[in-house]
């Protein structure tokens, strides 16, 4: 049986990715840092909180070492994407974006170059206010990736 992990700290889709992984019949693990009330979730059959401390990537290192290949991460951490897709995990940003290993690197690249431009105290644009659109194309695009895992 496949995992669906959700990176839990700031996802707006969360319950969507709930939703659709259990009616799928997959495990769900909900990981966020222990200022995040994730008892809401643990009271629900197939889902497991995992609570971290606040430490920086605490909650990624927490997946990375539960994650299988064929599990599914949703996170917006590119840096979480590229570990999930090195053990051959599939890695979905919330807003529907797969992770892929043809891009990943320029992903990266990108990453490190915005944080240089702000290290450099210049600004960087940030993303985009999430809208529905961005809920709906999540929600269809993990339905299509558990699907193709169960396959």
């Amino acid at each position: 049986m496949s995992t669906l992990f959700i990176d839990a700290d700031a996802c707006p889709v969360t319950r969507e990715a709930i939703r659709i992984a259990r009616s799928a019949g997959w495990r769900v693990m909900v990981v966020a840092n222990s200022s995040q009330n994730l008892g809401r979730f643990a009271a629900r059959a197939g889902v497991e909180a995992v609570s971290v401390s606040g430490g920086r990537d605490a909650a990624d290192f927490a997946i990375i070492e539960r994650l299988r290949a064929g599990d599914v991460v949703v996170t917006q951490d590119i840096g979480l994407a590229a570990m999930a897709l090195g053990k051959r995990a599939q890695a979905l940003s919330p807003r529907g974006h797969v992770f892929s290993l043809s891009t990943i690197d320029a992903e990266l690249a990108v990453r490190h170059a915005e944080a240089r431009e702000r290290r450099a105290g210049r600004r960087t644009r940030g993303p985009s206010p999430f809208e529905e659109d961005d809920r709906e194309r999540f929600e269809v695009t993990l339905q299509r990736l558990v699907r193709v895992q169960q396959e």
